[in-house]
């Protein structure tokens, strides 16, 4: 019994520690990881980095060149630095979206990296719209340079197309809210009502061929009252009562005035007032 009991505590002792071995494995496992994520996004930081620093000499000799481009040997040299930064801020964008992706997938949660990512794209931003003015003034000169390649075109494009989709998203805005705030009121005469089939029969807009030109359009939230000049009026459409008032003038005249324009329009956009 004794010779079982030591052959027990054994194995589970043996158990535990390996237990405790696996674990520190899977740590170390993803410390290794950690590092090695770390190691890459800083390697990658560092050749950004690079790349912004020849992206500037090239065009500080692009800048002395430009001060005397009558020669053919500067005109050259202008072209092979401007194609050079060309291909740099291409490689540069890559880089940078690769590094946003890495920084996405690792467990590396670091607010300082982020930072230093969110400041190399505006970096590029920045270079992009200097660049662009630099080959403005070379083209004043004559100098004919390749467009940027895809870092500007794309980024004009983009542009271009966030604008305009803008611009269709406000003038759809626009439109509904105008559709919603939009309604129709006409007054008149049992007979005048009649001639324009609005009243037929004793119903109001009953008839689909009604004269919607008779109508006068307004904005709900500017239009609340409404001189009917007639000493009789009744509201043949359905408006809810407390929404509005028929008050008389000192002369006898109706005027209405909707105080409550959500409730009035709720359940019509269109006003049908006969009066005598």
């Amino acid at each position: 019994m004794c010779l079982a009991a030591g052959l027990l505590t054994a194995c589970m002792g043996g158990g535990q520690q390996n237990q405790e071995n696996a674990a520190i494995d899977s740590l170390q496992n993803m410390l290794d990881q950690k590092d090695q994520d770390l190691n890459e996004l800083m390697s990658t930081l560092n050749e950004i980095q690079e790349g912004f620093a020849q992206i500037n000499e090239a065009e500080g000799r692009v800048n002395v060149l430009n001060q005397d481009v009558e020669s053919g040997n500067a005109r050259a040299t202008i072209e092979e630095n401007m194609e050079f930064i060309q291909q740099t801020m291409q490689e540069n964008k890559q880089k940078i979206e690769e590094l946003q992706a890495k920084l996405k997938q690792s467990n590396i949660n670091s607010g300082q990296l982020k930072t230093m990512v969110d400041k190399m794209t505006a970096q590029l931003e920045q270079k992009t719209k200097e660049i662009e003015e630099l080959r403005a003034q070379l083209e004043e000169k004559n100098i004919q340079i390749a467009e940027l390649g895809e870092t500007v075109s794309q980024q004009k494009d983009e542009i271009a197309r966030v604008t305009e989709e803008r611009n269709v998203n406000e003038q759809i805005a626009k439109n509904q809210d105008a559709q919603l705030n939009t309604a129709w009121y006409v007054y008149g005469t049992k007979d005048e009502l009649k001639q324009h089939r609005i009243l037929v029969s004793g119903d109001v807009l009953q008839s689909e061929d009604f004269d919607k030109d008779y109508f006068t359009k307004i904005d709900i939230r500017k239009t609340t009252v409404i001189p009917l000049g007639s000493k009789n009026a009744k509201l043949l459409t359905t408006h809810p009562e407390g929404s509005y008032t028929l008050l008389k003038d000192s002369q006898g005249l109706y005027t209405l005035r909707i105080t409550d324009a959500y409730r009035f329009w709720s359940v019509s956009k269109y006003l049908v007032i006969r009066v005598k």
